[in-house]
């Protein structure tokens, strides 16, 4: 039997790798900046105990953090997705740690800053915004500092916490290494019966073969890999979870959740709302199971048949060029400037497409203020990638726009908003695929597409966010996270989730040790609050044309120089209403009627 294999780094085509030269044109220059941002440390000490001194001494300090943060941007950006490409490779796992450790260092240094400021008058700072126009550009930044001032410390205790954030990124990097470099994945039979290697890219395409031996087979394999790991991934998760209790502690919050939220200053109910919506919606997941099952002809449904798309004759087969060309259709409702940018990326190498070995797994926007941004894919040519693509770029035109328009203290955007514009990417997409009037089979799995993205954007990571919440809690009341207690808890909520109308099979306990968002505490809510938005923006942008694109754009420019919900607000979006929420789970309810009726 032969045997399948990824393609080394260096034997992909040039033009589908992306061109990190636009970062640094090589490693030395990235060695020639970090040598700058290390030898220029020394000058931050000059502003101890003066950040208050006069207006320009603050502007100074200001000014000074911004340009260090701005190279160490760079260079943790280069060196972390120069190790992506090859996660194997030592020369890049060197970089990326040494970036990570400088980021400590600045964060370090600069510790002093916001104690000296909030350990001073707030009468000084506004005198001085006032005094200074230079400093106007800081307003945001200065309020915002203001505003969270019972939960700083003082600069000795800030430095400390500095000192420690690289100590406190290792379950996250243990997490990473383990599971895109040290774990080692069996072989399976793919649909001809050759033995394949399986990697996560064709874990996702094997779920979706219309050959359950196949889907079977992918499933049990992937997770009896990490079930050798349980106690390994227990502890690692442990220390993560602990990790954040210990900061919400120490910054003097209520709970874990609420110290993240208070980031984006959003409240815990918008939290908490999200979780009951999904909950009373429920019976609407449950009926779409039912039909999933009856359309595969199926006497039970089990958890690796919840992939497989329900329209068998339907050709997925799409190429990358193709694919490219879709998305650029569908987005044409975003106007002229929106689609030039695209075709720039399309054109210029902001993407890396295809899967090679050592390769980290999945699909993600990153980039630098300063340059373009980047897109990472494991491309496979179907209809599902396609839709990532347009997510994918998504994310990229936020930080393009965000780049454009704001200068570097605000040219990032909240997580909060960061699945907005990616999932309003997809409705789009999805709008157009279906108005070009496609047969009927296609229609059918377009519209069981959409019921997916729900399954999976707002259903299962508002279980992910329960999980979270739940495991959070339990440290916070003393619990240990064993192997034990987490398969327990994770097979639990799928009950209560898929159970009514799907086999539990006894892998899915394992789950939650292969799910890399578990590492960034509570980010996965914001996928499905970020549905709930994009389902309303798409629909505006559709039925009022360019007001409601002038206003997207405007939220796309808006980067951080405002608080998230704000931001969503002006573009016309009130997300401390769970009503948005509810109004997207009415549109999954309607679509599965259509899809009812079409399938008879």
């Amino acid at each position: 039997m032969s045997m399948e294999t990824l393609p080394l780094r260096q034997e992909l085509p040039e033009e589908e790798t992306w061109r990190l030269e636009d970062l640094f044109p090589d490693d030395g220059a990235w060695e020639r900046e970090f040598r700058e941002v290390q030898e220029r440390l020394p000058e931050v000490g000059a502003y101890r105990g003066r950040v208050l001194e006069s207006a320009e001494t603050l502007l100074a300090v200001l000014r000074l953090e911004d340009d260090l943060s701005l190279k160490l941007e760079r260079l943790y950006a280069y060196s972390h997705m120069r190790k992506d490409e090859d996660t194997t490779n030592a020369t890049y796992q060197a970089l990326a740690d040494r970036a990570q450790a400088l980021a400590a260092q600045v964060g370090s240094a600069f510790a002093f800053v916001v104690p000296e400021i909030l350990a001073g008058d707030p009468a000084a700072v506004q005198r001085y915004l006032s005094e200074n126009r230079d400093l106007e550009l800081y307003r945001h930044k200065l309020e915002e500092i203001l505003r969270r001032k019972p939960h700083v410390l003082s600069a000795a205790e800030e430095q400390l916490l500095a000192q420690v954030s690289e100590i406190a990124q290792g379950p996250g990097t243990i997490f990473t290494m383990i599971d895109n470099a040290d774990l080692k994945l069996p072989t399976v039979r793919d649909e001809e019966g050759r033995e394949v290697e399986l990697t996560k890219g064709r874990y996702n395409r094997f779920l979706e073969s219309r050959d359950r031996r196949v889907r079977k087979e992918a499933f049990e394999a992937l997770y009896a890999a990490y079930k050798e790991r349980l106690n390994t991934l227990a502890a690692t998760y442990h220390a993560s979870v602990k990790k954040d209790v210990f900061y919400a502690r120490v910054r003097k919050y209520g709970s874990s959740l609420e110290a993240a939220l208070d980031e984006d200053r959003v409240p815990v109910e918008v939290y908490t709302n999200l979780i009951a919506a999904v909950r009373e919606s429920l019976p609407a997941l449950h009926r779409y199971l039912r039909l999933r099952k009856r359309v595969l002809g199926l006497d039970e449904l089990h958890l690796y048949d919840l992939y497989v798309p329900l329209v068998p004759e339907v050709r997925t087969e799409i190429s990358f060029e193709e694919a490219k060309r879709l998305v650029a259709d569908g987005l044409r409702p975003l106007g002229e400037e929106y689609g030039r940018v695209l075709q720039e990326a399309f054109s210029s190498r902001w993407i890396d497409v295809r899967e090679n070995r050592g390769k980290r797994g999945g699909a993600y926007s990153w980039g630098a203020y300063g340059t373009h941004p980047y897109v990472l894919l494991n491309w496979h040519p179907d209809m599902d990638n396609v839709f990532t693509l347009a997510h994918e770029m998504g994310h990229a035109m936020h930080s393009y726009f965000t780049y454009r328009h704001q200068p570097y203290v605000y040219g990032n955007y909240s997580i909060f908003v960061a699945e907005v514009a990616s999932t309003c990417n997809e409705a789009l997409l999805l709008h157009h695929l279906l108005e070009k009037g496609p047969e009927e089979s296609m229609r059918r799995y377009l519209l069981n597409h959409y019921l997916e993205q729900f399954r999976t954007t707002v259903f299962r990571q508002v279980m992910f966010a329960e999980f979270e919440k739940m495991t959070h809690e339990a440290v916070e009341a003393g619990r240990a996270l064993t192997a034990e207690w987490l398969c327990e808890q994770y097979r639990r909520l799928n009950e209560e989730y898929y159970g009514a109308e799907a086999v539990i099979d006894e892998q899915i306990a394992w789950e939650w040790a292969r799910i890399p968002h578990f590492y960034t505490a509570f980010y996965v809510y914001k996928y499905a609050t970020g549905f709930s938005a994009a389902t309303a923006l798409a629909r505006r942008i559709l039925e009022e044309g360019e007001p409601a694109v002038g206003r997207y754009l405007d939220f796309l420019s808006a980067g951080s120089s405002d608080y998230p919900l704000e931001v969503l607000a002006r573009a016309g979006v009130d997300m401390r209403s769970p009503e948005p929420v509810r109004r997207a789970l009415q549109v999954f309810e309607k679509t599965l009627e259509e899809l009812e009726a079409s399938l008879g």
